[in-house]
């Protein structure tokens, strides 16, 4: 067992959210650059892939890749993959910050339908919580904001996605944490390479016109990638989830900051309210749901002590 150091857990996951942010903009601006989306979702998960298996195989040898239900890690996979290249579509569209504050949806709405999906009780909290992200988001995506309806559209579909996802890896929890990493690159990995030879003979032009920068802001993809994917691990191996949970919403700023940075896109009053209420309400619903789940602990000890 990894020993409990929560503020070196939280100074870990913190920097998860810079890496993930920074695959989302190397992402972006590659493909602004020209090149096709599924090019760069299968390099991202190409290079994901072989970094991930050049760390983990060494230590944990061969057997780290034997998952304990493979068809669920499948689908898993594959989720994460049409999330992937459903927010990298609304990428195209929308300035980073909005987004990203978009996909905060995903864990409200996993709380929200828990009830039915995962057979926990029902709580008034998160439907209160759900509801204050909704119209949080709602605030960003205002009529008035001037974002893309486009990218509006595939920014909820990621959130469903991200939502779905969330949900499936509780099925892949048996599994080693490292054995669902490898196994989320696999599959996208696969799946992507199976269509590279339809695709890779028309985008041979486009790569004879990049220079350094180019090539380094397609590998970062996939070393970002990799590399905020394995602190969140090493962050949630060493602090207790009801505690990270607050801090993973400081990933607004990692994306506001870059979207600031490479294209002078930066959320307006409005939409930074909208953002502040659907980061506050999941932070919020954490620290309640982190309280009962104290409550219930100590109800639970107080008749044994007794």
């Amino acid at each position: 067992m990894t020993p409990q150091r929560p503020i070196f857990g939280i100074i870990l996951l913190i920097l998860s959210t810079w890496a993930l942010s920074s695959l989302d903009a190397s992402g972006k601006w590659i493909m602004a650059a020209g090149l096709p989306l599924l090019v760069m979702c299968w390099a991202r998960y190409m290079i994901h892939l072989l970094l991930v298996l050049g760390i983990i195989l060494p230590t944990k040898g061969i057997k780290i890749l034997k998952a304990k239900r493979p068809k669920d890690q499948i689908l898993r996979g594959l989720i994460m993959l049409f999330a992937t290249l459903s927010f990298f579509s609304a990428l195209r569209y929308l300035p980073q910050a909005e987004a990203t504050a978009i996909n905060f949806l995903a864990p409200l709405l996993v709380l929200s339908v828990a009830p039915w999906v995962l057979k926990e009780p029902p709580r008034i909290s998160r439907w209160i919580a759900a509801a204050v992200g909704f119209l949080g988001v709602m605030l960003i995506i205002r009529p008035s904001s001037g974002l893309h309806p486009l990218g509006v559209v595939f920014g909820l579909i990621t959130a469903v996605l991200f939502a779905t996802q969330y949900i499936v890896t509780r099925r892949v929890a048996v599994d080693d944490a490292m054995t669902t990493l490898i196994w989320s690159g696999l599959v996208g990995t696969v799946l992507t390479t199976l269509l590279m030879p339809f695709i890779l003979p028309e985008v041979w032009p486009i790569f004879s016109t990049f220079d350094t920068p180019h090539w380094f802001a397609l590998a970062a993809t996939g070393v970002f990638g990799a590399l905020g994917h394995l602190l969140q691990i090493q962050a949630y191996q060493r602090a207790p989830a009801s505690v990270l949970a607050p801090f993973v919403y400081l990933q607004i700023i990692s994306a506001a900051g870059l979207g600031w940075l490479l294209w002078g896109q930066f959320p307006d009053a409005l939409s930074w309210v909208g953002i502040g209420i659907v980061c506050g309400s999941g932070a919020v619903i954490a620290v309640w749901e982190w309280r009962q789940q104290q409550k219930a602990k100590l109800a639970a000890a107080s008749p044994a002590q007794s």
